[in-house]
């Protein structure tokens, strides 16, 4: 059974770190390129970073620039976030998702499957 696992997400003071997980279970992730969102109450999903299949390339968010960092463990089967300099701003639940070898944007109906996200919260 296919399944995406999202972990790491908790509640961390403003300028604060966090490393969140996506962990796959039931297929190779090193097939997918895998994207980060994040949907914070009240606003509308966002696209926060995509790494492509073999970690070639990336992208991200220009509200993450610099502070959030990609990266995938394809023989552990999982992608990390690291965050840095977090922001009250970046509080949110984050998704991971997959779509093919290459990220092309954010649209997530070009992202086939879903994890159930973690809750991310930057507060003092």
């Amino acid at each position: 059974q296919l399944q995406l696992v999202e972990s790491g997400g908790g509640l961390v003071q403003p300028g604060g770190s966090l490393r969140l997980s996506c962990a796959a279970s039931g297929f190779a992730l090193d097939y997918y390129a895998v994207g980060w969102f994040r949907r914070a109450p009240g606003k509308e999903r966002e696209g926060v970073s995509c790494m492509s299949s073999r970690g070639e390339s990336t992208n991200y968010a220009d509200s993450v620039k610099g502070r959030f960092t990609i990266s995938r463990d394809n023989a552990k089967n999982t992608v990390y976030l690291q965050m840095n300099s977090l922001k009250p701003e970046d509080t949110a639940v984050y998704y991971c998702a997959l779509r093919g070898r290459f990220c092309s944007g954010y649209d997530p109906r070009s992202y086939a499957y879903w994890g159930q996200g973690t809750q991310v919260t930057v507060s003092s």
